[in-house]
């Protein structure tokens, strides 16, 4: 995939018998994906284009419907489908604000410089989120800015943290 799409969601299934769909989003608030008139639909290594007509929040997903799907056949076919877009339509934000995909990959180092690992992925938990950092081993930093996490700088791909690495 290329490092300037991101994923935004998940096709989760079929919504009646006229072509909605079922979306599971990943973007915060869920219904964001909405306000994407245009996106990529990637299943089995196969891209396709497709254009967003209307949708709406229903209980904890999204139901969405996307010119061109027109019965439950056809919206059979893209179940399971990852929904994404360029990353030059995200909206801009502040110098201090990283959206999570930014944090994927960068190297996780204590205040020490011992080497943690790399960030895998991130843990939303509703309280705050976590750091998965897979090195020697796998750990959950909790993501909390100036007490854990003391700085992140995206140009050199570094998190300085505050955490004892043999935890």
């Amino acid at each position: 995939m290329s490092s300037q799409i991101i994923t935004l969601g998940k096709i989760s299934g079929i919504f009646g018998i006229h072509g909605a769909l079922k979306v599971f989003s990943f973007t915060e608030p869920r219904e964001n994906i909405l306000n994407y008139p245009s996106w990529l639909l990637k299943k089995n290594n196969e891209v396709i284009n497709v254009d967003l007509i209307s949708g709406k929040p229903q209980g904890k997903t999204i139901i969405a419907r996307l010119k061109g799907v027109s019965d439950r056949d056809a919206a059979a076919i893209l179940v399971d489908s990852e929904i994404q877009i360029s990353k030059s339509l995200l909206p801009a934000i502040a110098d201090d604000e990283y959206y999570w995909h930014d944090l994927i990959g960068l190297k996780v180092e204590t205040l020490d410089g011992i080497n943690l690992g790399v960030v895998d992925s991130i843990l939303e938990t509703g309280a705050n989120d976590v750091l998965i950092v897979k090195g020697d081993r796998e750990r959950l930093i909790p993501f909390l800015q100036s007490q854990t996490v003391i700085n992140i700088n995206l140009e050199t791909g570094l998190i300085r943290v505050d955490w004892d690495g043999d935890f």
